[in-house]
Protein backbone atom coordinates (compact mmCIF):
# COMPACT_ATOMS: atom_id res chain seq x y z
CA UNK A 1 0.00 0.00 0.00
CA UNK A 2 2.70 2.48 0.75
CA UNK A 3 4.71 1.64 -2.56
CA UNK A 4 1.21 2.12 -4.21
CA UNK A 5 0.91 5.50 -2.44
CA UNK A 6 4.06 6.75 -3.37
CA UNK A 7 4.22 5.66 -6.74
CA UNK A 8 0.91 5.21 -7.68
CA UNK A 9 -1.40 8.06 -6.15
CA UNK A 10 1.30 10.59 -5.85
CA UNK A 11 1.99 11.25 -9.20
CA UNK A 12 -1.49 10.61 -9.68
CA UNK A 13 -2.37 13.32 -7.57
CA UNK A 14 -0.14 16.10 -8.66
CA UNK A 15 -0.97 15.32 -12.38
CA UNK A 16 -4.75 15.73 -11.06
CA UNK A 17 -3.77 19.37 -9.79
CA UNK A 18 -2.29 20.21 -12.85
CA UNK A 19 -4.09 18.91 -15.34
CA UNK A 20 -7.79 19.89 -13.98
CA UNK A 21 -7.49 23.36 -14.02
CA UNK A 22 -6.10 23.70 -17.59
CA UNK A 23 -8.93 21.25 -18.58
CA UNK A 24 -11.70 23.56 -16.72
CA UNK A 25 -9.69 26.69 -18.14
CA UNK A 26 -10.02 25.29 -21.53
CA UNK A 27 -13.43 24.34 -21.30
CA UNK A 28 -14.61 27.97 -19.85
CA UNK A 29 -12.69 29.25 -22.49
CA UNK A 30 -14.37 27.18 -25.58
CA UNK A 31 -17.83 28.06 -23.51
CA UNK A 32 -17.43 31.61 -23.67
CA UNK A 33 -16.00 31.62 -27.61
CA UNK A 34 -19.28 29.99 -28.42
CA UNK A 35 -21.53 31.82 -26.46
CA UNK A 36 -20.01 35.04 -28.50
CA UNK A 37 -20.48 33.96 -31.53
CA UNK A 38 -23.47 35.59 -32.21
CA UNK A 39 -22.17 38.99 -31.21
CA UNK A 40 -19.19 38.84 -33.57
CA UNK A 41 -21.21 37.22 -36.47
CA UNK A 42 -22.25 40.24 -38.18
CA UNK A 43 -18.86 42.08 -37.98
CA UNK A 44 -17.18 38.41 -39.27
CA UNK A 45 -19.68 38.39 -42.11
CA UNK A 46 -17.25 41.41 -43.49
CA UNK A 47 -13.90 39.23 -43.70
CA UNK A 48 -12.89 36.95 -45.72
CA UNK A 49 -14.57 33.65 -46.08
CA UNK A 50 -11.18 31.55 -45.83
CA UNK A 51 -10.51 33.12 -42.53
CA UNK A 52 -12.31 31.76 -39.09
CA UNK A 53 -13.15 34.71 -38.63
CA UNK A 54 -16.06 34.16 -35.93
CA UNK A 55 -14.01 32.15 -33.79
CA UNK A 56 -10.77 34.74 -33.99
CA UNK A 57 -12.98 37.70 -33.07
CA UNK A 58 -14.75 35.72 -30.23
CA UNK A 59 -11.29 34.39 -28.74
CA UNK A 60 -10.07 38.01 -29.39
CA UNK A 61 -12.46 39.60 -27.49
CA UNK A 62 -12.23 37.37 -24.67
CA UNK A 63 -9.31 38.12 -24.27
CA UNK A 64 -9.92 41.65 -24.09
CA UNK A 65 -12.67 41.47 -21.30
CA UNK A 66 -9.40 39.02 -19.26
CA UNK A 67 -7.36 42.14 -20.00
CA UNK A 68 -9.83 44.86 -18.59
CA UNK A 69 -10.78 42.74 -15.77
CA UNK A 70 -6.85 42.27 -14.88
CA UNK A 71 -6.26 45.55 -15.33
CA UNK A 72 -9.37 46.52 -13.04
CA UNK A 73 -8.05 44.09 -9.79
CA UNK A 74 -4.91 46.42 -10.11
CA UNK A 75 -6.68 49.16 -8.44
CA UNK A 76 -7.62 49.81 -4.96
CA UNK A 77 -11.49 48.74 -5.76
CA UNK A 78 -10.38 45.70 -7.86
CA UNK A 79 -8.87 44.70 -4.94
CA UNK A 80 -11.63 45.21 -2.44
CA UNK A 81 -14.38 43.57 -5.06
CA UNK A 82 -11.60 40.28 -5.64
CA UNK A 83 -11.20 39.81 -1.85
CA UNK A 84 -15.04 40.29 -1.47
CA UNK A 85 -15.67 37.42 -3.73
CA UNK A 86 -12.90 35.12 -2.97
CA UNK A 87 -13.98 35.04 0.60
CA UNK A 88 -17.87 34.72 -0.08
CA UNK A 89 -17.45 32.08 -3.34
CA UNK A 90 -14.12 31.23 -4.60
CA UNK A 91 -12.67 30.15 -1.27
CA UNK A 92 -15.46 28.00 -0.54
CA UNK A 93 -14.35 25.72 -3.34
CA UNK A 94 -11.95 22.81 -2.56
CA UNK A 95 -8.68 23.01 -3.35
CA UNK A 96 -8.85 26.73 -4.67
CA UNK A 97 -6.64 28.62 -2.24
CA UNK A 98 -3.76 26.02 -2.97
CA UNK A 99 -3.81 26.10 -6.43
CA UNK A 100 -4.45 30.31 -6.25
CA UNK A 101 -1.51 29.73 -3.96
CA UNK A 102 0.61 27.45 -6.30
CA UNK A 103 -0.20 29.38 -9.12
CA UNK A 104 1.09 33.09 -7.43
CA UNK A 105 3.99 31.50 -6.20
CA UNK A 106 5.11 30.20 -9.72
CA UNK A 107 4.14 33.79 -11.49
CA UNK A 108 6.71 35.06 -8.46
CA UNK A 109 3.73 37.13 -7.74
CA UNK A 110 2.58 35.85 -4.38
CA UNK A 111 3.14 38.28 -1.14
CA UNK A 112 2.20 35.61 1.37
CA UNK A 113 4.15 33.23 3.55
CA UNK A 114 2.29 30.08 2.16
CA UNK A 115 4.86 27.97 0.17
CA UNK A 116 7.44 29.65 1.15
CA UNK A 117 11.16 27.67 0.26
CA UNK A 118 13.04 26.19 2.62
CA UNK A 119 15.14 23.45 4.65
CA UNK A 120 13.62 21.95 7.22
CA UNK A 121 15.71 19.79 10.11
CA UNK A 122 14.07 16.79 10.61
CA UNK A 123 15.84 13.94 12.37
CA UNK A 124 19.47 14.27 11.63
CA UNK A 125 19.23 15.86 7.92
CA UNK A 126 18.43 18.92 6.02
CA UNK A 127 14.90 18.19 3.74
CA UNK A 128 13.46 20.50 1.17
CA UNK A 129 10.51 22.06 2.67
CA UNK A 130 7.90 24.50 2.02
CA UNK A 131 6.92 26.72 4.92
CA UNK A 132 2.86 26.40 5.31
CA UNK A 133 1.67 28.05 8.30
CA UNK A 134 2.79 29.63 11.68
CA UNK A 135 0.86 28.01 14.22
CA UNK A 136 2.03 30.64 17.35
CA UNK A 137 5.75 32.05 18.21
CA UNK A 138 7.12 28.73 18.67
CA UNK A 139 5.60 26.65 15.99
CA UNK A 140 5.54 26.42 12.19
CA UNK A 141 3.84 23.82 9.56
CA UNK A 142 5.74 22.77 7.25
CA UNK A 143 4.82 21.10 4.19
CA UNK A 144 8.12 18.15 3.15
CA UNK A 145 7.15 17.17 -0.49
CA UNK A 146 8.10 13.26 -1.12
CA UNK A 147 10.66 12.69 -4.40
CA UNK A 148 9.97 13.24 -7.17
CA UNK A 149 6.32 14.68 -6.81
CA UNK A 150 6.55 18.37 -5.07
CA UNK A 151 2.56 18.16 -4.22
CA UNK A 152 2.57 14.86 -2.16
CA UNK A 153 4.12 14.82 0.77
CA UNK A 154 4.03 15.04 4.50
CA UNK A 155 3.17 18.05 6.97
CA UNK A 156 5.68 18.81 10.16
CA UNK A 157 4.76 20.97 12.73
CA UNK A 158 8.08 22.03 14.08
CA UNK A 159 9.76 24.36 16.01
CA UNK A 160 10.73 27.86 14.20
CA UNK A 161 14.43 27.62 15.33
CA UNK A 162 14.63 24.12 12.76
CA UNK A 163 13.48 25.87 9.34
CA UNK A 164 15.95 27.66 7.24
CA UNK A 165 14.04 29.67 4.34
CA UNK A 166 15.96 29.24 0.95
CA UNK A 167 16.13 32.37 -0.64
CA UNK A 168 15.20 30.98 -4.25
CA UNK A 169 11.98 30.92 -6.19
CA UNK A 170 8.93 28.53 -5.74
CA UNK A 171 9.70 26.87 -9.10
CA UNK A 172 13.58 26.26 -8.44
CA UNK A 173 12.86 24.46 -5.04
CA UNK A 174 10.13 22.20 -6.62
CA UNK A 175 12.38 21.42 -9.32
CA UNK A 176 14.83 20.45 -6.68
CA UNK A 177 12.46 17.58 -5.36
CA UNK A 178 11.08 16.56 -9.01
CA UNK A 179 14.97 16.21 -10.46
CA UNK A 180 15.65 13.68 -7.18
CA UNK A 181 17.53 16.15 -5.57
CA UNK A 182 19.54 17.83 -8.28
CA UNK A 183 19.85 21.59 -7.60
CA UNK A 184 19.91 20.89 -3.65
CA UNK A 185 23.69 22.70 -3.50
CA UNK A 186 22.00 25.84 -4.85
CA UNK A 187 19.65 25.35 -2.06
CA UNK A 188 21.75 25.21 1.13
CA UNK A 189 24.21 28.10 -0.71
CA UNK A 190 20.91 30.40 -0.72
CA UNK A 191 19.90 29.19 3.00
CA UNK A 192 18.61 31.82 5.95
CA UNK A 193 19.20 31.08 9.57
CA UNK A 194 16.23 29.45 11.31
CA UNK A 195 13.07 31.59 11.31
CA UNK A 196 13.37 31.30 15.29
CA UNK A 197 16.76 32.65 14.71
CA UNK A 198 16.15 35.57 12.13
CA UNK A 199 13.08 36.79 15.36
CA UNK A 200 15.17 37.32 17.85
Amino acid sequence: MKLLRKYIFGPLGTGLLIVIPIYLALLLLLKGMKSLGALVRPLANLLPEWLPAENVLSLLLILIVCLLIGLSMRTAAGRAARSRIEKSLFERIPGYALIRSLTQRMAGTSQETAWKPALAEIEDALVPAFIIEEIDDERLAVFVPSVPTPLAGAVYIISRDRVHPVDVPFTQAASAVARWGSGSKELVAAMSPGVGAQSK
